[in-house]
This record gives structure tokens, C-alpha cells and sequence, in this order.
């Protein structure tokens, strides 16, 4: 399996990640639990991430503290998200946070899924 694409641009490609049993947390979220008008939120930030290959407003993109993640956001959803060589951004997952503060859980959840995307994609060579 490939990693889904979001946004695939000059600058930047945006993926989500895979999971060794093949499923895409990040991609599930976006489909499964989006409506129409939070997708085309993201999707506004996909594509300047991927034809800028950056955002500078902090309140849609910014490093997530302490950690090498990143997070695209939206009000209240939070796409948490890691950088590749290659200009390749990939989603981990995705969630509604609740708090003022990023769980400790969905930061070990992103570093799960991100353990397991470069797993498959060694092992699988795709």
C-alpha cells in the first residue's frame, strides 16, 4: 500500500502515514469524521503547505512542544504530522482536542504511527 496522498504540490507533498496492518489513522480521521467544511478547511492548508512548503500562521501550523512533530489545526482539530527528506510531510492521525494542552496519549500515538509508517515502508520498499 501507498501512503495516501492530501496534497502533492511544487513545494511540498503531504501524505498520511500507514500503519503495519495497513490502515491510514490520519486518512481514516479525514474521511470518517470530517464534514464537508472541516475538510475544506484542511484541505486550504494541504494546499499552501504544498505550494508554499510552509505555513507561517502559527494558529494553522506550528511545532508541537518538546517533540520533533508538527500539527496542522483548525480550531479544534489537530492533524499531527513529521517531516521526511524529500519535502515529504506525512499525517500520523488525526483527532478534536479538548484541552488547552496536546495529550501526552496523541503525542505517543503519533510517534507509534510514525514508528510503524517507517517500518512498513522499509520493510515493504514502497
Amino acid at each position: 500500500m501507498r501512503r495516501p496522498i492530501a496534497r502533492a504540490g511544487p513545494l511540498m507533498t503531504v501524505l498520511y502515514a500507514v500503519c503495519a496492518n495497513e490502515t491510514s489513522p490520519g486518512y481514516s480521521f479525514y474521511l470518517d469524521e470530517l464534514d464537508d467544511t472541516e475538510k475544506a478547511k484542511m484541505n486550504t492548508l494541504f494546499y499552501r503547505m504544498g505550494e508554499q512548503g510552509r505555513i507561517s500562521n502559527e494558529q494553522h501550523f506550528k511545532r508541537i512542544e518538546g517533540t520533533d512533530f508538527f500539527e496542522f489545526k483548525n480550531h479544534q482539530i489537530r492533524m499531527p504530522c513529521f517531516f521526511l527528506p524529500g519535502r515529504l510531510l506525512v499525517i500520523t492521525h488525526g483527532f478534536r482536542k479538548k484541552g488547552d494542552r496536546m495529550s501526552p496519549s496523541e503525542i505517543a500515538r503519533a510517534r507509534r504511527i510514525q514508528q510503524e509508517d517507517y517500518e512498513y515502508f522499509s520493510t515493504h520498499g514502497v
